[in-house]
């Protein structure tokens, strides 16, 4: 049983919705991490107008940057917890059992969205700023989850919005976390339009939530931390991150001039239209050619102003406009 004892709430707890075999079912965990996911697609898609970003680039770049985030999520919890899995490695395919972390998550779903627009000639920045909005309404729904599995809670209390569970009172750990992404949301929100340069949200992402992050894990019950030796990992990598984080904003904001936000987007543009015309079978002019017609018009040019200069100059020194029209008739003839 789960609740809160001083509002009166009490839930019976079952994680299952549907036992499909005797290994697979249908959880609620599952479910609410479905509908975080496309929640923040829907949103995302509203807003890839704003980052300079196509919808189809969006889309191209969760269906390749998802796996990596489950790869990453599960290979930095191994990495972590190796005594679980070292006598029988198979089991870190096991994903569906339990046993993933955020930050391998995000570290892998970076790497992932930057290859992908390395190859397409998008902004890196522009990608991981709505990306950022993206994580922040993923992770705000997804808490709830832990919610319903009754697990990462904080450690035991006494105040008015304790939650009961096992017969223990302890910190609602998930419904800080939500309320601390829900407040960051509306951060990012708010400077969508005011942000000065590509990256500059995601880099405020990974500041607000290396520190909740870094403020919450110490309550953490510790059956659900991770260690290296007698160091939290989560709090370590959190409270790191948030540290390079702000310096940077600190040197992007103070130190370094920025350029339009959506100057990147003259080279997606031209690089989509060489791949159409590619794919056209249509030949791209030669740029030699043109360079070379360019600069013969030019040379064409100062030589017309210099001549033009030399008769002014001839007019102004003879007195009239003797010379000026003797070089008309001159012409005429």
């Amino acid at each position: 049983m789960i609740g809160f004892p001083e509002i009166g709430l009490e839930f019976q707890s079952n994680p299952i919705i549907w036992q499909i075999t005797d290994k697979f079912a249908l959880r609620w965990y599952g479910l609410i991490i479905a509908v975080g996911f496309l929640v923040a697609a829907t949103y995302c898609l509203r807003k890839a107008k704003h980052f300079g970003l196509l919808q189809e680039e969006l889309l191209d770049m969760v269906f390749f940057a998802t796996p990596a985030g489950i790869i990453g999520a599960r290979l930095y919890y191994v990495a972590f917890n190796w005594s679980e899995f070292s006598g029988e490695p198979i089991r870190i395919l096991s994903a569906w059992e339990g046993g993933l972390a955020i930050h391998g998550g995000i570290i892998g779903a970076v790497i992932a969205a930057g290859l992908f627009c390395w190859v397409r000639r998008i902004s890196i920045g522009a990608m991981l700023d709505i990306g950022a909005i993206g994580l922040l309404i993923g992770q705000s729904i997804g808490r709830w989850g832990n919610f319903v599995n009754g697990e990462v809670y904080g450690t035991e209390t006494g105040l008015p919005w304790r939650m009961l569970v096992g017969g223990r009172e302890v910190h609602p750990l998930f419904l800080y976390e939500s309320l601390w992404n829900v407040l960051g949301l509306i951060l990012l929100r708010l400077l969508i339009k005011k942000r000065k340069y590509n990256g500059q949200l995601f880099t405020l992402y990974v500041a607000w939530y290396g520190l909740g992050r870094g403020l919450l894990e110490g309550m953490r019950s510790a059956e659900y931390n991770l260690m290296l030796g007698d160091i939290l990992v989560s709090q370590m990598v959190a409270i790191a991150s948030c540290v390079v984080a702000l310096l940077l904003l600190f040197y992007m904001t103070l130190f370094k001039k920025h350029g339009e936000l959506l100057a990147w987007t003259a080279e997606r543009d031209a690089y989509q239209e060489r791949k159409r015309l590619k794919k056209a079978g249509v030949e791209e002019p030669e740029e030699s050619e043109t360079a070379d017609e360019d600069s013969t018009e030019s040379e064409e040019d100062i030589e017309i102003a210099e001549e033009t200069e030399k008769i002014q100059e001839g007019s102004e020194n003879d007195g009239g406009d003797t010379q000026w029209d003797y070089h008309f008739k001159g012409d005429q003839e």
